[in-house]
């Protein structure tokens, strides 16, 4: 006997071929778990996908600086009700800290935003040119803020998508006139709608305006805080200098306030992305999880293979018998029933790649999940289903190489 593949594999789909309804039934263990598992890594992907494009929305390697909290009555107010930053900590950060690539001080608070007869309460952020760049926001039609805007104290505004829709609808929003807390401020952009954050807060729910003009005309804040602002955006390099970065913005703002070893800080610095980091962590948690789960269905489908492949071996022992005594030797009957098995495996995990497939289709579109379906889970599925195959197949073949020839012919 040639021990060559195909003549092996059509011997293989013959003897499948006997006892059609039984194969079936042998394979769906391993249809069932590659399918899931295709599914179940198709759902982490599209999450991990989801949760990398909403750290882009918000703005790569960002870094928020929030001032600090007051204290009243022994109730800590929250971040940014202390004026603790200021407009010379943003530059100073810009200036000495080489891991940072842009700087956007800032201050926000919602107000109503009135035009004509329309209004929307909307967030209404006084920031620097520079916010552009530190959030990757991109601009829908017009300009943005400029250095001569925050200098003058212009009351010129860029509103987010949302804000578009809201108070002009399909009519074009560059030149028109908005009042914010009484003042009127001309639209002189509008920005790229960027949707909705991990926290379900609308991105373009908001109203960008030169902070110095947010603190004279719209917030009011007091001379005495002529210069401090609530917040500062920073955006590092890259994201592996990110832990350097606000590692050396807490050493610059803790010496520009002049805190004590032993003082804590009156700020807080924050990494947007660490927030996003825990949330793919989670999926991928999850994800791990499910394929594991998924993983077992291949076992149970592997177990049920060797069954088939052990009653086979009991049904053809007197073909086993004819087999050798014409010739086959021992390693020959032991690659007919491994390629049998892993035959068998494969059949299945094709029809599971289909089901899997198939299957994250169908949750994507019912369940609005996003899914993402990639070649390497696909090929990582299939070679599973080969190595179960294989696997459970070792013990059958090797039974079935055991067997006495004589004692096989003799068998009815």
């Amino acid at each position: 006997m040639r021990r060559t593949i195909l003549p092996a594999i059509r011997i293989a789909f013959r003897a499948l071929r006997v006892n059609t309804l039984r194969s079936i039934l042998t394979m769906l263990g391993i249809i069932v778990g590659v399918g899931a598992l295709i599914a179940t890594v198709a759902i982490g992907s599209g999450a991990e996908q989801r949760i990398a494009e909403q750290v882009r929305s918000v703005g790569s390697n960002l870094i928020m600086v929030i001032s600090g909290s007051v204290t009243s009555g022994g109730l800590r107010l929250g971040l940014g009700t202390k004026w603790t930053l200021t407009e010379d900590d943003a530059r100073a950060i810009g200036a000495e800290v080489p891991s940072v690539q842009a700087v956007a001080p800032g201050m926000q608070r919602t107000a109503q935003v009135i035009s004509g007869n329309h209004n929307w309460r909307a967030l209404i952020r006084g920031t620097a040119p520079e916010e552009l760049e530190v959030r990757d926001w991109m601009l829908a039609g017009g300009r943005f803020l400029t250095a001569e805007d925050v200098a003058g104290a212009g009351k010129v505004a860029v509103l987010g998508h949302t804000v578009v829709e809201s108070l002009f609808g399909e009519e074009d929003a560059i030149g028109q006139t908005v009042r914010i807390a009484h003042v009127p401020f001309t639209v002189v952009g509008t920005l790229h709608p960027k949707g909705q954050t991990a926290a379900g807060q609308d991105q373009d729910d908001l109203v960008l305006i030169p902070f110095t003009t947010a603190k004279k005309r719209v917030f009011r804040v007091s001379p005495t805080n002529a210069r401090a602002v609530t917040m500062i955006a920073v955006k590092a390099r890259s994201g592996d200098l990110m832990a350097e970065a606000e590692r050396q913005i807490g050493e610059v703002l803790r010496q520009r306030h002049r805190l004590a070893p032993w003082q804590e800080d009156d700020f807080t610095v924050r990494s947007l992305v660490d927030f996003f980091r825990v949330q793919e962590e989670s999926s991928r948690t999850m994800r791990n999880l499910l394929a594991a789960i998924a993983a077992v269905s291949l076992v149970v489908g592997g177990i049920g293979i060797m069954n088939i492949m052990l009653v086979s071996v009991t049904e053809r022992t007197r073909e086993i018998g004819i087999r050798m005594a014409v010739g086959a030797r021992t390693w020959d009957i032991r690659w007919q029933f491994l390629v049998e098995a892993v035959t068998l495996a494969l059949t299945g995990g094709g029809f599971g790649v289909v089901a899997g497939v198939a299957g994250s289709a169908a949750i994507a579109h019912f369940a609005e999940w996003a899914t993402l379906v990639s070649p390497a889970a696909v090929a990582g599925a299939f070679a599973a289903a080969a190595a179960i195959g294989l696997l459970f197949g070792l013990y059958p073949a090797w039974r079935a190489s055991l067997l006495d020839p004589i004692a096989a012919l003799r068998c009815e």
